[in-house]
């Protein structure tokens, strides 16, 4: 059987997540499941049942409906991939990146070691790219910029990643 590889990217809104893992996804022939993109629609019609704003990704409502749901979603897909290709997974996991045992979890999960990647990126250049994309779901953070900013990913996760700064 051969052994595919499981990349996980992982940073806050604005620092190129998106683009890093398509990137990822091109140099190592992998399926890519970036959260935006698998589960959105999913979330969309559940926002409207739950007469919740279409933008909202960032109340703590959203996050105890939506949150485990969405990752669980890309990690079965991951699960049902990685079989016959390489998977790279796209998602903030701020929480995660707090928990030391996260990455043993997900080794235990996937019967492989994830490569984690954990993108950084100068806060006022993630606010342009934030601003530049103009995407209404990011209203809420460019409106108490200070207070995502102070929810943003832990500098240091809990485990060793592969950091890459976006920068410049």
């Amino acid at each position: 059987m051969t052994t595919h590889d499981l990349h996980i990217v992982t940073g806050a809104a604005g620092v190129g997540k998106s683009t890093f893992g398509k990137h990822l996804a091109i140099e190592h022939a992998a399926a890519l499941l970036d959260s935006d993109t698998v589960t959105e629609p999913v979330v969309r019609a559940g926002l409207a049942a739950a007469r919740m704003p279409p933008t909202d990704r960032d109340s703590a409502e959203y996050k105890r409906i939506f949150r485990d749901p969405v990752y669980e979603c890309l990690f079965n897909t991951a699960a049902d991939n990685l079989s016959h290709v390489s998977v790279v997974i796209v998602g903030p996991f701020t929480r995660e990146l707090e928990d030391a045992a996260w990455p043993d979890r997900l080794r235990s999960r996937f019967g492989i070691q994830p490569t984690i990647w954990y993108l950084t990126c100068d806060d006022e250049e993630r606010r342009r790219r934030i601003e530049t994309r103009g995407n209404p779901r990011d209203r809420a953070k460019l409106i108490d910029w200070s207070g995502h900013v102070a929810n943003a990913p832990p500098t240091e996760p809990a485990f060793e990643v592969k950091y890459v700064d976006t920068t410049s």
